[in-house]
């Protein structure tokens, strides 16, 4: 039987695509789909403050367990009641496993059937992330929505060995983890399908998740450098397997065109680092690309980055002046962070 954590309701579907728009109900907030979640790593966006998300129309936000594991700590979130009250946000959160820092500290980590052991990057020990351990992190985080720890295999990886390795042990890792999870009716586990640029594996991988009764499931291992011709149609495979009726989160996607075709191919939800990270290099997210704020063209440019954008930086400042301070000010990064969130939400 699954939770009460979320309710998933499909309000509009489109009658060429398997694109749809539905209301996904979560103990904290309602959240309207498809959705783009902004990255709070550690429990704050970078450049931006809690109610500046809200005023953004900001519905739900993802933190790292990983992360916030090490700092603030479990500890911490235990004594004052979880992520929510920690970080003053009232909406809904989503906390991913862990598992991605695989691939990112994949030199500081060791997998095995058990889990990962890493070093940390803080402080040099020893730590052995299990799926037990990830489960317990987001028990005491209080995330809306929780990720199993999957075993991350990098996206354009070659040896097949590996990849049929790594799906099935995060098969095996799920059941890990739902049976860890001590919150069920408060939070909602999402499964990850892996199985990467892999047909059979990925088919494989949806079809076990399919046979958990959980409330919804991610789409993991893609967007790691691979061709768009490899990453689209596995982005279809993996919906064409996963129940409709259920939501869909594509993992670390947030550039344009993947968020349009992907919601055509019956996606639901989407985080990425994307809008905050070209903010800290000067870069604007408009329709028709980017604008590098850095350029000298923009130096004497009176409009603002977007004349359409109601945020409160395309309300108040110029491109010019954004370009006069981009290179001394940290400022600017808040300044473009507020227009890019605004712009991906």
């Amino acid at each position: 039987m699954r939770s009460g954590a979320l309710s998933f309701n499909i309000k509009k579907e489109c009658n060429v695509t398997k694109a749809r728009s539905g209301v996904m109900k979560l103990p904290h907030y309602e959240v309207k789909t498809p959705v783009f979640m902004p990255v709070g790593t550690q429990g704050t966006m970078k450049g931006l403050l809690p109610d500046q998300l809200e005023e953004l129309d900001c519905e739900i936000i993802l933190g790292n367990t990983y992360h916030l594991g090490n700092r603030p700590g479990t500890d911490i979130l235990e004594k004052v009641g979880g992520l929510h009250k920690f970080m003053g946000w009232n909406r809904a959160l989503l906390t991913d496993s862990g598992g991605f820092q695989m691939v990112s500290l994949l030199k500081l980590a060791e997998i095995t059937e058990e889990g990962v052991k890493f070093k940390s990057p803080y402080d040099n020990s020893e730590i052995m992330l299990t799926p037990e351990k990830s489960i317990e992190i987001q028990n005491c985080i209080g995330a809306d929505i929780i990720m199993q720890l999957d075993d991350v295999v990098q996206t354009t990886f070659q040896d097949y060995n590996r990849i049929k390795e790594a799906t099935e042990r995060t098969s095996r890792w799920l059941d890990r983890c739902i049976s860890a999870h001590q919150r069920p009716t408060e939070q909602s586990i999402f499964p990850i399908v892996q199985g990467l640029l892999n047909k059979e594996l990925r088919e494989q991988s949806a079809g076990e998740h399919m046979k958990k009764d959980v409330n919804g499931f991610a789409i993991g291992g893609l967007s790691g450098g691979e061709a768009k011709d490899d990453f689209w149609p596995m982005v279809s495979l993996s919906t064409g397997i996963l129940d409709k009726n259920r939501p869909r989160y594509l993992m670390g996607v947030g550039l344009a065109i993947d968020l349009v075709v992907c919601v055509a191919l019956g996606v639901d939800m989407f985080d990425c680092v994307f809008p905050t990270r070209t903010a800290r290099f000067g870069c604007a997210l408009v329709n028709t690309g980017q604008l590098n704020l850095k350029q000298k063209q923009y130096e004497t440019d009176l409009n603002p980055i977007d004349k359409d954008c109601t945020c409160q930086t395309c309300k108040n400042y110029t491109r010019a002046y954004l370009h006069c301070i981009v290179t001394v000010e940290s400022v600017a990064c808040h300044l473009i962070s507020v227009h890019n969130i605004a712009f991906q939400v």
